[in-house]
């Protein structure tokens, strides 16, 4: 049996526990970055943004890039399909930002990315994913950042790319790469393929992450057992469970934790949740923001209709404790929910969405590609 990690060693970064929030669009911004590291010690990346969008100053990239007062090691997953861009764009993390970890997006499954060639379709041109790599690399290193990949199986079944992808991570000088054991065609269906992730951790010297399916802290001990990954990252599983990277710092520690929290402790965190979102944006734009979350943080959960409706409406802070008020707060918490998917699954596709003859080769030196400046998602 492979034995847990204590902690996760990132080049001149160490992390704590070796446990990675997603960064998800729309979902970890500053204020639920913060409320996720207030449960436990680990890294949490920023929402993606893009270099070409940090490059040319895009507004909604800027405003994306805050970091909580708290928020002593700054995470950012950076998005792009130039390698000039991307070098420019670490270049001003690490230099104007003082960021202390880039992670750079390859897994992204959404259509309007990959039909331009860009997330979990460019790992496909090996020559242009290792000249962005090495872009990003040399901008970072004179800082001292460690840069890292996220990218995914492949296209599809008869396109993989995971290992190739491995390999160039470590000549272009990653300090490690994560895998989401899905492709690009299956989306967020399915289950995620912890085999590839071992096949993976056997491949390359530098420390793989593992990603997909990790819905309780027992799933990333399974896991590290079955893969041999230096860490795990965490996505779909913490939605409206902020709690989870308690249950993973303790996993971790060696100790045997599942947070049960009674519905009263959950109104708790909402409020928490809802309140660190108005410091951050103001009271208006806090509200509309939280709205997303009542969904998960009451799944499972008798609350009726007429309340959860009224709770994905709310416009104030009062209005939010009014409600709260309401809910039974000794209502055990819903054990039939421990360890099933949350957020987006879908279906998987029957065909990826890629640029004319973009199977044809495997090199993309000569590839240009263009991509939005206010390109947001995940993967």
């Amino acid at each position: 049996m492979t034995a847990l990690p204590s902690s996760l060693t990132l080049g001149s970064l160490r992390v704590e526990t070796p446990v990675v929030l997603a960064p998800m669009a729309g979902i970890t911004n500053a204020a639920y970055r913060r409320l996720c590291a207030e449960q436990g010690a680990g890294l949490y990346v920023c929402e993606m943004i893009t270099s070409r969008g940090l490059v040319e100053r895009d507004e909604t990239t800027l405003k994306m890039l805050v970091f909580d007062e708290l928020e002593t090691t700054r995470s950012v997953q950076l998005y792009g399909t130039d390698p000039v861009y991307v070098g420019k764009a670490a270049e001003i993390l690490c230099g104007e930002y003082g960021v202390a970890h880039i992670d750079l997006n390859f897994g992204c499954p959404v259509p309007k990315v990959t039909r331009k060639g860009g997330g979990g379709a460019l790992p496909w041109k090996r020559a242009l994913l290792g000249e962005i790599l090495e872009h990003a690399v040399a901008a970072a290193t004179p800082y001292g950042v460690p840069v890292t990949m996220k990218t995914r199986k492949g296209i599809d079944d008869d396109h993989l790319t995971y290992l190739d992808a491995g390999r160039i991570a470590q000549e272009s000088g990653c300090a490690a790469i994560a895998l989401h054991g899905r492709t690009v065609a299956q989306s967020y269906s399915g289950q995620a393929d912890w085999s590839a992730i071992a096949r993976l951790v056997e491949h390359v010297d530098i420390p793989v992450l593992g990603n997909g399916d990790i819905w309780e802290a027992a799933d990333a001990v399974r896991m590290v057992e079955e893969t041999g990954v230096a860490g795990v990252v965490v996505g779909r599983g913490c939605l409206g469970r902020p709690w989870l990277f308690r249950d993973l710092a303790a996993a971790f520690a060696g100790e045997v934790v599942a947070t049960l929290p009674t519905l009263g402790e959950v109104a708790d965190m909402m409020r928490r949740h809802a309140q660190l979102l108005c410091d951050h944006m103001g009271e208006e734009r806090g509200c509309k923001e939280f709205r997303k979350h009542v969904s998960w943080y009451l799944k499972g959960f008798a609350a009726g209709g007429d309340m959860r409706r009224s709770l994905a409406m709310v416009d104030t802070l009062a209005d939010l404790d009014r409600l709260l008020a309401d809910l039974d707060r000794d209502e055990a918490f819903p054990v039939q929910e421990l360890g099933t998917p949350r957020g987006r699954q879908g279906s998987p596709k029957s065909r990826v969405a890629l640029p004319e003859g973009w199977l044809d080769d495997t090199d993309g030196t000569d590839v240009e590609l263009r991509e939005d400046a206010s390109e947001t998602t995940g993967g």
